[in-house]
């Protein structure tokens, strides 16, 4: 019904201006090169209008041509944009999977049919590197740091490269590159931090440092180590110290930074300070290290001893350096007070065997009793250690950050029954 109105509408349209037309009264004369042409007013009219029509016919034959390039260039570039899309789809899904070949042959696919845009070109340089080739990879890396739009990409590519390399300088120079580009990013402030700590750089990695204590501690106490100016490294010793008294490590690195001042006397205070709190014998290893006569020796240790008497460290300390002068009947007597006051380390069982030999010599009790404390040591718990509680491993020193994890702060002293227990 609705389309019988529209025609009805259409034709009294068409009538009426056909209408309009034959009702124009005048005539319109032309002459061209002497030739003149008359018609009404209607037919001059329709006239032109026919005119107008065939010239617009013909101006649509001459641009066809044209057009048709045209669709058909969009044609071949939308067809490119979906193979491209496809590819692109392709060489993720790659990339998750972990094959390289694919991912490699998809990213190629990708950069042929839409070009070297950022993302084909960072879908190029992870598969090469994933694939191994990585000289291919650092090519196209910098292929993208030189665009405007996409050099944070290509920097963070090529920074990745050298960290794996350990071209620690070359990776500051790309983390400065990078900033200038995002400056502030998360990821550039904990890649800094990683380099600090990679290059030994403690204050810088202090300033970087987030607010975790335990990691904060760690960086300090490296960085008053590290420190050039002598004033400073004493001042942030002094200060870890204060803030961490019984932790032996700030014990020693403000002892350290007294010993080499010339304050002898201060830094043996400080690691007595220390024992007193939570023996370990890093502490006493450094009071006794300048001293060679063995009953010299004993006095130092005895005032360690004082400070934490009934501790199994102290009896221990007490017993070898007894044992170091001669004294193996003192000796004896602290070793077995260190075993009644729970020590039950290898230490302990080696340090008896020391003693038997020492008293008896080569003799058949002798023999005797150190095969029953061979025994004994085979069957011990392990000797304290520094530990990583982070990944479990153990280490001969302690150190700001695990060389086989990589995380700060997380060294405990002990054994691993009681690193359990302190865990939980």
């Amino acid at each position: 019904m609705r389309r019988v109105l529209w025609f009805l509408v259409v034709a009294a349209i068409s009538v009426a201006v056909a209408w309009w037309l034959a009702a124009l009264p005048g005539h319109v004369s032309a002459t061209i090169a002497g030739v003149t042409v008359e018609a009404s007013a209607p037919i001059a009219v329709l006239g032109f209008v026919v005119v107008l029509l065939v010239l617009y016919f013909l101006l649509r034959l001459l641009t066809w041509p044209v057009r048709a390039l045209a669709r058909w260039r969009g044609w071949r570039i939308g067809r490119h944009r979906a193979g491209g899309d496809a590819a692109v789809t392709g060489a993720l899904l790659a990339l998750a999977a972990g094959s390289a070949a694919d991912a490699r042959r998809d990213a190629t696919r990708a950069r042929a049919l839409l070009g070297d845009t950022p993302q084909t070109l960072l879908l190029a340089a992870e598969a090469s590197r994933l694939a191994g080739k990585d000289s291919d990879a650092e090519a196209i890396y910098r292929k993208l740091a030189e665009r405007g739009d996409a050099a944070f990409l290509g920097l963070r590519g090529l920074f990745r490269q050298a960290v794996a390399r350990e071209d620690w300088p070359a990776a500051q120079k790309l983390v400065r590159e990078a900033e200038a580009f995002h400056p502030g990013i998360g990821w550039l402030r904990e890649e800094r931090q990683v380099l600090a700590e990679r290059t030994g750089d403690w204050t810088g990695a202090l300033t970087l440092a987030g607010p975790a204590p335990a990691a904060r501690l760690a960086y300090t106490i490296a960085a008053a180590d590290a420190a050039v100016d002598p004033s400073r490294g004493e001042k942030l010793a002094r200060k870890v110290f204060n803030d961490n008294p019984g932790f032996a490590p700030a014990a020693l690195a403000y002892a350290r930074r007294l010993r080499a001042n010339g304050q002898e006397s201060r830094a043996i205070d400080a690691v007595r300070s220390a024992w007193k709190r939570a023996p370990q014998p890093d502490l006493a290893a450094f009071a006794l290290a300048p001293i060679s006569n063995p009953l010299s020796k004993m006095k130092v240790a005895e005032a360690f001893a004082r400070t934490a008497p009934d501790h199994p460290e102290s009896n221990y300390l007490l017993a070898h350096v007894a044992l170091e002068a001669g004294l193996t009947g003192e000796a004896r007597k602290h070793a077995a007070k260190a075993k009644a006051a729970g020590m039950r380390d290898r230490r302990i069982y080696t340090l008896l065997g020391e003693i038997e030999v020492a008293e008896h010599g080569d003799s058949e009790a002798g023999r005797i009793a150190q095969r029953e404390l061979l025994r004994e040591a085979v069957t011990a718990e392990p000797e304290p250690v520094w530990r990583c509680d982070a990944c479990g491993t153990a280490h001969a020193e302690w150190a700001p950050v695990c060389p086989n994890c990589h995380v700060a702060g997380r060294f405990q002293w002990g054994g691993p029954v009681r690193l359990a227990l302190a865990a939980q």
